[in-house]
């Protein structure tokens, strides 16, 4: 079930994204006077198509994965005399250029706007504040201790700890310092730690930056409160309902939520002793944990219960909100932010100091897209726009096939004042071809290791 809705939830991502970037393209050819003969949303044959009064197609094909913009073109075959005027290639340099660049722009667009929206309805955030340092870890040597709320990396406002992570992802594969400013729970005086680093993380697989440098986050003492319990599980088999409170397992006593699930999955096919207490009252119950397999051959106990979530101290919670003009601005730094990310990633990556196994395919994007989407609109939102801001900047690279590619030849034929020639043209684009199999290769292998 879970695959199925991977595969649905990329089929959104992919299908709204794909959408918005080619109909900047045929929207800018539109009114640039070029004759559009295909709007297709994934590449192969199609499922289903129409056309509109100006003869375009607009198709939904079986490959979900892309889509392109398809143009009365002399270099694609045979135009009539009388429609040469509305063929693409016909068109000023000025027009070509206009209608290649709509595509990343009309994804940067998107991004801003998702932002906004996201900014105007607002949302939850929890305080950054330290739970425990390491003890040896670069955090504990720079001085940082449990308790302090992180409200900067090198200078950088954190309200957040997704604010955090970012800032510290910014720096993969850096050498030098890391600047923190915290400040003390009751004191707003601020405090500066620096943390030394050397390459930080650049051989990393899924870098956890927070956890690197030794912070892990305050979180609320769980305890072992039943919230849901799923039909069939083990713990529905045994009587098990939401609200009871573990209080012994085998004659031990659970104090913590985390406790009970370690007894659980350390115990698949294994007799459990359970006292729970229920409205006041001590009830035992007989609990068989199914196992469950998690990774090469490793099997865990799994009685298909959740936990009863605590309450946050309401001084770590923060609502962000923004009027319609704010969300403005707070959009177009958001979206600069990502830019810029995304192209530091991709420098530091050409440069070595960032690993390939970084590298995400739809396998990927599937997982995460199911994920944002189960955990509401503002985290989808976030999700498509980081998404789209990645699309727009990695289509502006300069690799031939890409819409930065034909950017580049344009620029050339600007320089030179005539267009490159046909050879040259075609050579590029085998070279660039090259180039984008080679990435997604790298990028399915990654996705491959990770299942």
């Amino acid at each position: 079930m879970e695959v199925l809705q991977s595969i649905l939830s990329l089929i959104v991502t992919l299908g709204i994204l794909v959408t918005i970037h080619e109909y900047g393209h045929f929207w800018v050819a539109r009114r640039c006077g070029v004759k559009v003969l295909r709007f297709s949303v994934g590449f192969g044959n199609p499922i289903f198509s129409w056309h509109d009064r100006k003869g375009t197609e607009f198709a939904v094909a079986a490959i979900p994965l892309g889509g392109y913009v398809k143009m009365l073109d002399e270099r694609e075959g045979e135009v009539p005399a009388d429609q040469l005027h509305l063929a693409f290639n016909r068109q000023k340099l000025s027009k070509r250029v206009a209608i290649v660049a709509a595509g990343p722009i009309a994804n940067f667009i998107f991004a801003i706007f998702a932002y906004w929206l996201m900014f105007i309805l607002g949302f939850t955030v929890v305080a950054p504040v330290i739970g425990s340092v390491d003890e040896q870890s670069v955090a504990a040597e720079a001085g940082v201790v449990a308790e302090q709320e992180i409200v900067a990396v090198d200078g950088e406002a954190t309200n957040s700890w997704q604010r955090v992570n970012l800032s510290l992802l910014n720096r993969l594969g850096d050498t030098g310092q890391i600047e923190l400013t915290l400040k003390d729970m009751g004191d707003d005086s601020p405090k500066r730690a620096v943390i030394n680093v050397d390459q930080w993380l650049s051989d990393q697989e899924m870098p956890n930056p927070i956890g690197a440098i030794g912070i892990h986050p305050y979180r609320p003492q769980i305890p072992p409160l039943i919230g849901l319990v799923s039909e069939g599980g083990s713990a529905s088999v045994a009587g098990m309902k939401p609200g009871d409170r573990v209080l012994t397992v085998n004659g031990n006593s659970v104090d913590d939520w985390m406790d009970f699930v370690d007894v659980v999955r350390n115990s698949a096919n294994k007799p459990l002793l359970v006292e729970l207490l229920r409205e006041g009252n001590v009830i035992k119950v007989d609990l068989t944990p199914n196992e469950k397999s998690v990774a090469e051959g490793h099997v865990v106990g799994f009685i298909g219960a959740g936990v009863q979530q605590p309450e946050w101290p309401p001084h770590m919670i923060r609502e962000v909100h923004y009027g319609p003009v704010e969300a403005v601005g707070a959009a177009l730094a958001k979206t600069w932010d990502d830019t810029a990310m995304t192209l530091v990633s991709i420098k530091k990556m050409i440069e070595g100091l960032i690993s390939v196994k970084n590298l995400s395919g739809p396998i990927t994007i599937a997982r995460i897209a199911n994920s944002t989407i189960q955990s509401g609109l503002e985290t989808f939102l976030s999700f498509l726009a980081l998404l789209s801001v990645s699309l727009g900047v990695l289509n502006l690279l300069p690799i031939p096939v890409l819409d930065g590619g034909h950017l580049l030849y344009y620029f050339v034929e600007f320089v030179r004042g005539k267009p490159l020639s046909e050879k040259a043209q075609l050579a590029g684009l085998k070279i660039g071809i090259t180039l984008v199999v080679m990435l997604m290769f790298v990028a399915f292998y990654n996705d491959l290791l990770r299942l």
